[in-house]
């Protein structure tokens, strides 16, 4: 599925888990509807540390078809690590970073490679 757009209040929840898990940081997955990234998914298990957020993938869904991850960088940067692209690499086709102060501008999104991908914000 080619994804192109984010839900605004998909990305309005992102940025506001980034806020209130700070300093810590936050994982999640994402799903999509018809190109468009629509649902945050929280799994169980998942951990939040200062420095990295790891998911077991051993306890997601069969059912969950996903298209991504989200995590936040309490320290701000808007870029991913190599050990980000490594998880890049095993959890879908596109990846949000949110990034302290967690504001409307303070995401990006990456492909697996992580090279910077343009994602259109819809109602």
């Amino acid at each position: 599925m080619n994804i192109s757009a984010i839900q605004k209040s998909a990305l309005d929840l992102l940025l506001a888990m980034g806020r209130e898990s700070h300093p810590r940081e936050f994982a999640a997955l994402l799903t999509a509807e018809s190109g468009v990234i629509s649902d945050i998914n929280l799994i169980p298990g998942s951990i939040g540390g200062e420095a990295s957020a790891q998911v077991p993938f051993e306890m997601v869904p069969l059912n969950l078809h996903v298209t991504g991850s989200a995590h936040s960088h309490p320290n701000g940067t808007l870029f991913p690590s190599d050990a980000d692209i490594r998880f890049f690499a095993v959890s879908g086709s596109r990846h949000i970073i949110v990034g302290y102060p967690y504001g409307p501008d303070d995401w990006r999104c990456f492909s697996p490679e992580g090279r910077p991908v343009r994602l259109e914000v819809v109602p």
